[in-house]
């Protein structure tokens, strides 16, 4: 199964609001999701909530990231931490 990192639509029409979720990269964007690992909100001076210790979690184990959600965990600084942990393994 390969998992993905990525975002899914919800809030209303013209008022979009994302979830980033953990999910099977075969379902359908709104579709059924492992875990939730945070929110984005653009349109509300594009306002990010990331659980670091889930986004994490699932990039140790192998998770692949969209290029959004790989931005949004740059700015939020998850992806300096996650190559980090990854150099001091292979030490």
């Amino acid at each position: 199964m390969a998992v993905k990192l990525r975002l899914t639509r919800m809030g209303a029409k013209k008022r979009p609001f994302y979830r980033i979720i953990a999910t099977d990269s075969r379902r359908p964007r709104d579709g059924q999701y492992l875990e939730l690992v945070g929110t984005y909100a653009p349109l509300d001076d594009g306002e990010v909530k990331i659980n670091e210790e889930v986004a994490l979690k699932w990039l140790n184990s192998g998770a692949i990231p969209t290029d959004t959600v790989r931005s949004l965990f740059r700015k939020a600084g998850i992806m300096q931490k996650f190559t980090d942990s990854r150099s001091k393994k292979g030490e």
